[in-house]
């Protein structure tokens, strides 16, 4: 296989990258190309001074058990070092009926894959254990933090498909259990839940010393409603359908829509959670600097 040139602007397309099956391939390509872009590397992440102790789990690597510490206490503890202790990064994506809307060359589920596997693969290459989860009204697939899991994240994106109605904060709820270690959580989604239904969830899904990054994504005819014939429009999360005359609902959408989204980024703000509005137009390297941002400050606060 011929491999696709890095950090060439066309190909960081939308439209580009969601007609390019093998998603390691994508992943690799646009982080590549955005990494190389930048005019220094942060390097998060990678630390390897030693941080503390932690108790012995059935699958831990033995070569880390201080030994030492063990011939004083009778008991295994685990060494952990910095890049280790806020380096697990999980992204929850939203596979929901509503996230297989696309009014052009792109579904948001298009887009969010190519996304999750671009945050998975520029989060191992910073060394990050990495975790993904899909979901709907329940946990669809979850695949758990590990140094190694990328590839089983990867193959999990790959099926991904949006067709169920969907529960936004019923899921996240569900997958609080999931995600007690500290670490890092990117939720991609559509968000259509009410605002304090969200964040209650987020609350519930964001442990101890965690952070949580909310990636709002919408496509472009969501964010502007630009119809212009009369039509009945579907509720892809449920079996209604409503007639609609688009001229004379538009400014009433619009600003329903603006003001949804300035509560969420309000809200979300209020409770120390990152927001971000993507739509499915933007490259995907904008989502990456988004996220880059996060990171940074992470690293200087930690």
């Amino acid at each position: 296989m011929t491999a696709v040139p890095a950090a060439e602007p066309q190909l960081l397309d939308p439209a580009v990258l969601a007609r390019i099956s093998d998603l390691e391939l994508v992943a690799r390509t646009v982080v590549d190309g955005f990494l190389a872009g930048l005019h220094r590397s942060p390097h998060l992440g990678v630390s390897t001074d030693f941080a503390e102790h932690r108790a012995y789990s059935p699958g831990d690597d033995v070569r880390r058990v201080d030994w030492k510490l063990y011939a004083r206490t009778d008991r295994h503890f685990v060494k952990e070092f910095e890049a280790e202790t806020n380096a697990s990064v999980a992204v929850l994506l939203d596979v929901s009926a509503s996230m297989g809307y696309g009014s052009g060359a792109v579904r948001k589920l298009d887009y969010a894959r190519v996304l999750a596997a671009c945050l998975l693969y520029f989060s191992q290459r910073q060394r990050d254990r990495v975790a993904l989860s899909t979901f709907d009204a329940d946990v669809v697939d979850h695949v758990p933090p590990s140094t190694r899991h990328l590839p089983q994240a990867l193959h999990a994106l790959g099926r991904a498909r949006a067709g169920a109605p969907g529960d936004l904060p019923t899921a996240l709820r569900r997958l609080a259990e999931s995600y007690r270690r500290r670490g890092v959580l990117v939720v991609v989604s559509d968000l259509y839940a009410e605002p304090d239904d969200i964040v209650n969830a987020l609350h519930a899904l964001r442990g101890p010393g965690s952070e949580i990054v909310v990636m709002h994504l919408l496509d472009p005819a969501e964010l502007e409603f630009p119809f212009e014939d009369p039509a009945a429009f579907q509720d892809m999360e449920g079996d209604d359908a409503l007639p609609v005359l688009p001229p004379a609902m538009r400014d009433r959408y619009r600003t329903l829509v603006r003001e949804h989204m300035a509560t969420l980024r309000r809200r979300l703000g209020e409770a120390g959670m990152d927001y971000f509005l993507l739509d499915t137009r933007r490259p995907i390297d904008a989502a990456l600097h988004e996220y880059l941002s996060v990171r940074e400050r992470l690293a200087r606060t930690r």
